[in-house]
């Protein structure tokens, strides 16, 4: 199993679930452990485990996708810890996708001012993104707008299980992947845009995962170069918040507006390669049906904007992103290219 170690966090990936799963912690008696419906039998096989070990657990289920990240969702998982009893010495482990790493993240750090948290991707969106970087957030009047970092301890990455995934979640996980090599691996890029979904699953996450812990081990709070990591963000978490496009299939449209705009201000040279692959890979590159209006509402309240504007995480050429502020005229053009 290979072992990676980031800002306090150990990332194990391997064939199957490391033994023991929890780190070494003295004093530790509970677990709590947060699910959705599709992951309930490991996380229900992860607590069997370690009641084996002498520990308590609780397994909380959740809601599906981004409904589990809201206040009343948090809320009533705090309740559940005040009954179990989960004291600050406990720990909370996330088993599922994003949405549960984020929540459970954010449970975690916010829960007695911060227990343990370790993180089990069940998706290949939530291992080479979500569970990665301590960061957490809920959905508060927008996408994120609400959160703390807070790294798990451990983040334990099973690739059998991985591989097992129906096609539309390793499509899904594939957007961040190649995100992920846009920029920061062109020797990823070049893999998925040849291969497709046909392109290793492992390699496709050792080197994904790779981009996002150099870059984060530079910046853990996302004062400067951590920023990169948005690249395809800031319009897709408008256009997901706004819709019921899943967060691969938001970034994906949101690729293809910031490689237009890209394009345009940095003559970025690659906006039909980056167009091509996601089509090639069954994402979207256009959308129907959304009030542009609103998407324009949610981009005023992003985390990026600052006094002088919305800032854009855009690309110059594969593995070169830039950091600067876009005009309303350049997000028209980006949301133009999307099918606004």
């Amino acid at each position: 199993m290979e072992q990676l170690t980031l800002h306090q966090t150990e990332v194990l990936i391997g064939e199957g679930l490391p033994d023991p799963l929890l780190p070494d912690r003295p004093g530790r008696s509970r677990v709590a452990i947060l699910t959705q419906p599709a992951p309930t039998d490991i996380a229900l096989g992860i607590s069997g485990r370690l009641e084996l070990q002498g520990l308590t657990t609780e397994v909380i289920g959740l809601p599906d996708r981004e409904e589990s990240k809201t206040l009343e969702v948090a809320s009533s998982v705090y309740d559940v810890l005040s009954r179990f009893g989960l004291a600050r010495t406990d720990t909370v482990v996330s088993v599922g996708g994003g949405s549960v790493s984020d929540l459970g993240g954010f449970v975690a750090g916010t829960w007695m001012r911060g227990v343990e948290s370790v993180v089990v991707p069940t998706t290949l969106l939530g291992a080479v993104d979500a569970s990665i970087g301590g960061k957490t957030g809920i959905n508060v009047a927008g996408k994120n707008l609400v959160g703390v970092f807070w790294h798990p301890s451990r983040v334990a990455i099973d690739t059998a299980q991985i591989r097992k995934l129906p096609s539309f979640l390793i499509r899904d996980g594939m957007s961040e992947s190649f995100k992920a090599g846009l920029i920061g691996d062109p020797e990823l890029v070049d893999r998925i845009a040849s291969e497709h979904l046909d392109t290793d699953l492992d390699f496709t996450i050792r080197r994904a995962i790779g981009v996002k812990t150099r870059i984060v081990a530079s910046d853990a709070l996302e004062v400067g170069e951590r920023a990169h990591l948005n690249f395809g963000h800031t319009i897709g978490h408008a256009l997901e918040y706004a819709s019921t496009l899943t967060h691969g299939q938001a970034v994906s449209l949101g690729m293809v507006a910031a490689s237009r705009i890209s394009s345009k201000t940095l003559g970025f040279s690659s906006e039909d390669l980056v167009r091509g692959t996601l089509s090639a890979l069954g994402l979207p590159v256009t959308v129907e049906g959304l009030n542009k209006d609103r998407v324009l509402n949610l981009l005023r309240r992003d985390k990026k904007r600052d006094a002088e504007g919305l800032r854009m995480v855009l690309l110059s050429e594969v593995g070169r992103p830039v950091l600067q502020h876009v005009s309303a005229e350049d997000v028209d053009e980006g949301l133009a290219a999307v099918g606004f």
